[in-house]
């Protein structure tokens, strides 16, 4: 009777030691497809077009107005924006900012917008990995970005934007690092450390200093990011505005009475302590 050969790719490879490329083979692993960048290209197309739809909220929300309906149009002339004239950033370049019906300028804002989006997008990938969690820091910073951008335009936070928010920070805590218990305490700590402020403004200067929006806000954070991320993003919101504010004063452009936009410096305490608050909670409990 004949001997029978061993098969090596069936039997763990008696005869002869299975190749590394037959088993990716039989794994599903192609080389030729790299999985990473796919994950990067993705994450910074889905920023892109999550970024050009953030500039419509910025635009339409504060006015009362449907953020899908109408489509796009020129605010100059009223025109519709064809599908070709509307792809993020590269439309706008190649447009040369102006619009293509009747040449009025388009704010540069529009993709800076966008491209700052796609770039916080990846930063979520890259920071946390194609995880859930990156998935939710992703929807924290589209919050952020279009909040910090309504209130830099019309000192305006608006709930419908940050209620829903913090109701979104909570019930995605199984995704995030921070326990439930931590979110809820974040979310108190920051309305009620933010109306404190309120009031003792209010009693030194008998005028409002900051409007319920900025509670709301930052409680919204604490929902995401717990209360570390609340004192992180408060100390770097309120350090990044003393900065700004100081440097207008000097330049005359504002006067000490004039209000500014806190809600936009706390969305930048926000991503800060979305993406270093760990390193810096830990970098100063060192120091003690």
């Amino acid at each position: 009777m004949p001997r029978r050969r061993a098969d090596a790719g069936l039997d763990g490879g008696l005869n002869r030691p299975t190749s590394v490329a037959s088993r990716r083979r039989r794994a599903g692993y192609n080389p030729r497809v790299p999985i990473e960048p796919l994950l990067a290209v993705g994450a910074v197309a889905l920023g892109l077009v999550v970024g050009s739809y953030l500039n419509v909220v910025v635009h339409r929300l504060p006015r009362g107005e449907s953020t899908v309906l109408p489509p796009s149009r020129c605010p100059a002339c009223g025109a519709r924006i064809r599908a070709l004239e509307n792809v993020p950033v590269l439309s706008w370049l190649a447009l040369r900012g102006r619009c293509a019906h009747c040449g009025a300028r388009i704010s540069w804002r529009y993709p800076l917008v966008e491209a700052a989006t796609a770039g916080l997008f990846l930063a979520c990938l890259l920071r946390f990995g194609a995880t859930p969690r990156a998935a939710a820091s992703a929807f924290l910073c589209a919050l952020l970005v279009v909040l910090g951008l309504i209130d830099a335009e019309h000192l305006l936070l608006p709930d419908r934007l940050t209620l829903p928010g913090i109701a979104a920070g909570l019930a995605l805590q199984s995704w995030l690092p921070v326990p439930l218990l931590d979110a809820v305490l974040g979310a108190l700590v920051g309305a009620g450390g933010l109306i404190l402020v309120i009031n003792v403004w209010y009693w030194l200067r008998d005028e409002e200093g900051m409007g319920l929006g900025d509670v709301n806000l930052l409680a919204m954070i604490g929902a995401f990011l717990g209360w570390q991320g609340v004192v992180v993003a408060l100390l770097v919101g309120a350090f990044s505005g003393a900065l700004v504010g100081l440097t207008l004063m000097a330049t005359g452009r504002v006067r000490l009475s004039s209000k500014l936009p806190f809600g936009t410096f706390l969305a930048l305490g926000g991503v800060v302590a979305l993406f270093f608050g760990e390193a810096l909670v830990a970098g100063y409990a060192r120091l003690l």
